[in-house]
């Protein structure tokens, strides 16, 4: 095997437990076909039957996939979807999950990202990431503070964190690969504050000029602002109207061998950073079901819950 599929069969195999008696779905586009066609090189001989899916790229994170697609989804055992635009937060991806598939999405995936990120040790992450997530799930108000000057406090009282930690080994469980996260909505309509945005954003990549700043009152991004990549973010959002400007997520990353790149899935795992999302939150419980889901990633933040300090500077105190 070359390093690629290398990766390939960590994926599917410790990550995803993929067994013999099992059909395999790898779900890819026109711009990340290599790595889909590696990884059903590799599922094609590990699993009972594989099929490689390949559809034109999506538009926008959280874009659905064509219907005919979506309903092929829910007849297999194992997904895996190397893709451009994520399919994490859609209808096609959590129908399957209802229907007891096991998938792993790749949005944005790199052949780099894939064999750097599949050689940490996924254990010694979930192990991280599940103390973190009881640390979420018994919080009642989060607090974010940056040396840039972000300060936002978003409450989380009985909003159930969930664990991204790389093994996707239960009926019906989804998550990404490269993966190493634990992640919330907060309550909707109440988070306040300020946010600047130093290292990267989806779609977009990593930040070259200034940062960006977003005002946030009520749940909502109500002012966006900084360089040009502030104001793709702007655009990016604004064909959705106020529902793409909720504010629908707090994730921190929990993968020490993720690195920012440029692309959210592997730079919203990095260890020592926070991300927030704006858009769709129906995968984390929310009511907002919008054609879109953007996460920016903040670096050396503070975070706090229920004032105890459990990140500091991007150090984890856990």
């Amino acid at each position: 095997m070359d390093e690629l599929q290398k990766a390939a069969h960590t994926a599917l195999t410790s990550c995803l437990g993929l067994k013999k008696n099992e059909s395999l779905m790898i779900l890819t586009d026109d711009l990340r076909l290599p790595i889909g066609q590696a990884l059903y090189s590799v599922g094609k001989e590990l699993a009972r039957e594989a099929v490689l899916v390949l559809m034109p790229p999506a538009e926008v994170n959280g874009q659905e996939p064509p219907p005919a697609i979506a309903v092929m989804m829910a007849a297999y055992d194992v997904i895996v979807c190397p893709t451009t635009r994520s399919v994490t937060h859609t209808d096609a991806k959590r129908n399957a999950c209802k229907a007891g598939a096991r998938v792993a999405t790749m949005p944005g995936i790199t052949e780099d990202m894939m064999i750097r990120g599949l050689q940490a040790d996924y254990h010694q992450i979930a192990e991280r990431t599940e103390k973190l997530t009881a640390i979420l799930d018994r919080g009642k108000i989060a607090r974010i503070t940056t040396p840039l000057g972000t300060d936002l406090t978003m409450p989380i009282e009985g909003i159930k964190a969930i664990s991204s930690t790389g093994l996707i080994l239960e009926k019906g469980q989804g998550g990404n690969l490269p993966s190493g996260e634990s992640y919330m909505m907060p309550e909707e309509r109440k988070s306040q504050g300020v946010l600047y945005i130093d290292a990267a954003v989806a779609v977009i990549g990593k930040i070259e000029s200034q940062p960006i700043k977003v005002i946030i009152e009520d749940g909502y991004a109500v002012d966006i602002s900084g360089g040009p990549e502030a104001d793709r973010l702007a655009e990016a959002l604004k064909p959705f109207g106020k529902a793409g400007m909720t504010v629908a997520e707090l994730g921190i990353g929990t993968n020490h061998a993720a690195r920012i790149s440029g692309h959210i899935l592997e730079d919203e795992k990095v260890m020592g950073t926070v991300h927030i999302a704006f858009g769709n939150n129906i995968s984390m419980g929310g009511t907002c079901n919008v054609g879109v889901h953007i996460d920016g990633v903040v670096t050396q933040p503070t975070v706090y819950i229920d004032n105890k300090k459990i990140m500091e500077d991007g150090k984890l105190l856990i």
